[in-house]
């Protein structure tokens, strides 16, 4: 029996295939995983989705896109899934030929005429008996993503897909389900956004035992709750994060994200051994009492993620100098981040203790001589600009010049944008000049996220005008806009209220106290009463 798991990142599929493979085994059937740990079973494939990933390929257009996918599976169905088939009992696939299929139909926007005639060929007649949607709700998609990414501390590059931005993963589980509703024989949706992952994979181990989908029983999932207002969204909000704190710690920590209160004060607290890294990162900005009490308590298990909350409003409490002196020797690069755009007394102290990538790192936003003579020093221990060939070298010295407008930042930008495309354009934070707006206009459709994060906290005409061209694609448009109050920021928020809810609601910011943003928020609230990232937003800008 040939066996798929489908679904966006972060859904679960990876784990819960493993899983399935395992449980087969000690059952004591034969089973190959042709993707087993997340690592394809042909070197071939897994070199040409490394090939896909890589962000110096921003030139890689929807059709050549389509095309190396499918390359990437027809290698590993003739390498390795189907002389499996021929030994095994149960041969299982973290993604098919589907993956193509949605990213270049629903992802992409390419016509369904063109690309169903080429996903069928590839599969060259090996179809799965099943295929199991492993379906959920992108934001807890992403923010099962982003806590693995801090629990790892995985600070690789973004992959060339990760730049189309989050509205990518709405679109492809619509994509998924369209799949799934097309050829419901085949396929199987399991909810996996509440779901218990054990009780789950049991469920389809019987599945694939017996043979036939209806065998199943459905996971259980908490019943859906409706909020109407702020009381009862923030009632909510504790509840769901209660109920995932007895599986995913990581994951209830995650939406206690910069919410403030006594009681969410009180589960960062109770979940601060359980998941360190992610509260760490959630206290980011807060400077109530609770919170400082808490980083000074999280400083030893998450050094880095502590040093990195101490931004905004948090930056400029008493508590934060001699809390960043204490960090400084064992988490100087997560301190030299902290120190972006700072040219103040306490920032030059700190990075007299820095060096090296960390030292750089940490002039991000800061203009100046002593910053120039600083950099230029770094230049030279590596031999130049022109020596300058790495990603990761690149990276460096991109981020030490980011948000710096003068003519030398732009030449150095200029001459990493060949080696490290993303990270130069990442470079271009906040600046307004000419230069700035044309890079954003050539990279705007390859790369929509980052361009979007460029713009944030830009009230210019050039800026909504780029934001308007992508807002129903890239809800990062919002993101960039927070407390933004013009009319142009209203109206870009009413024209999105339905396409990103919970994202309109954090992008009024402040305005969350003010009678506009109020009545815009609960508005939100009644149109979409069961949405926990609704939820998590209300709770977060309208004061209790």
């Amino acid at each position: 029996m040939f066996v798929v798991f489908e679904g966006i990142d972060g859904g679960g599929k990876t784990t819960l295939s493993n899983m399935v493979a395992k449980r087969l085994r000690a059952d004591g059937l034969k089973v190959a995983h042709v993707r087993e740990g997340g690592k394809f079973a042909s070197k071939v494939t897994q070199a040409m989705r490394e090939l896909g990933r890589d962000a110096r390929n921003l030139e890689l257009g929807p059709r050549a896109e389509l095309m190396l996918y499918l390359t990437r599976e027809v290698q590993l169905v003739d390498e390795a899934t189907r002389p499996a088939t021929a030994t095994n009992d149960v041969v299982i696939a973290d993604r098919y030929i589907y993956t193509a299929e949605a990213l270049a139909i629903y992802g992409r926007g390419l016509a369904p005429s063109d690309v169903e005639p080429l996903v069928h060929a590839a599969a060259g007649g090996l179809f799965p008996e099943l295929v199991v949607l492993v379906d959920v709700d992108p934001h807890v998609a992403r923010a099962r993503r982003k806590v693995s990414k801090i629990v790892e501390k995985d600070d690789k590059p973004p992959s060339r897909k990760g730049l189309t931005g989050t509205g990518l993963q709405h679109r492809l589980r619509a994509g998924y389900r369209a799949l799934a509703a097309r050829d419901p024989d085949r396929w199987l949706v399991i909810d996996n956004t509440e779901a218990d992952l054990e009780a789950t994979a049991a469920h389809l181990v019987e599945v694939i035992r017996a043979g036939r989908k209806h065998d199943v029983m459905a996971a259980a999932t908490a019943p859906t709750i409706g909020a109407t207002d702020t009381e009862t969204a923030r009632e909510a909000l504790l509840g769901w994060i209660d109920r995932r704190a007895v599986k995913e710690p990581g994951l209830a920590a995650y939406f206690l994200d910069g919410v403030p209160g006594v009681e969410f004060a009180d589960r960062r607290r109770a979940l601060g051994e359980r998941a360190p890294h992610v509260v760490a990162t959630g206290l980011r900005g807060l400077d109530d009492a609770a919170s400082w009490d808490l980083r000074r308590a999280l400083a030893e298990q998450a050094p880095d993620d502590v040093a990195k909350s101490i931004v905004d409003t948090a930056a400029s409490h008493p508590a934060a100098a001699d809390l960043l002196r204490s960090l400084v020797a064992i988490a100087p690069r997560a301190v030299g981040e902290a120190l972006y755009g700072r040219d103040d007394e306490l920032a030059w102290e700190l990075r007299a203790r820095l060096q090296g990538a960390d030292l750089i790192r940490s002039l991000g936003g800061v203009l100046g001589a002593r910053a120039w003579s600083t950099r230029e020093a770094w230049l030279a221990e590596q031999g130049g600009v022109d020596r300058i060939d790495t990603v990761m070298t690149a990276t460096i010295l991109c981020a030490g010049i980011t948000g710096v407008s003068d003519d030398r930042a732009w030449e150095l930008r200029e001459a990493m944008r060949e080696v490290a495309p993303v990270a130069a354009l990442e470079a271009i934070y906040g600046i307004t000049d000419e230069r700035a707006w044309a890079w954003r206009r050539r990279d705007l459709l390859r790369a929509p996220k980052t361009v979007m994060r460029t713009l944030d906290g830009i009230d210019d005409a050039r800026a909504w005008e780029l934001r308007a061209q992508v807002a129903t694609d890239s809800e990062e448009a919002l993101d960039s806009m927070v407390g933004l109050d013009s009319a142009s920021a209203w109206k870009l928020r009413e024209a999105t209220i339905d396409v990103w809810p919970s994202t309109t609601v954090k992008s009024l910011g402040a305005l969350g106290a003010t009678a506009r943003g109020r009545a815009m928020a609960l508005a939100v609230l009644a149109r979409h009463p069961s949405d926990v990232a609704v939820w998590h937003h209300v709770v977060s800008v309208v004061p209790h």
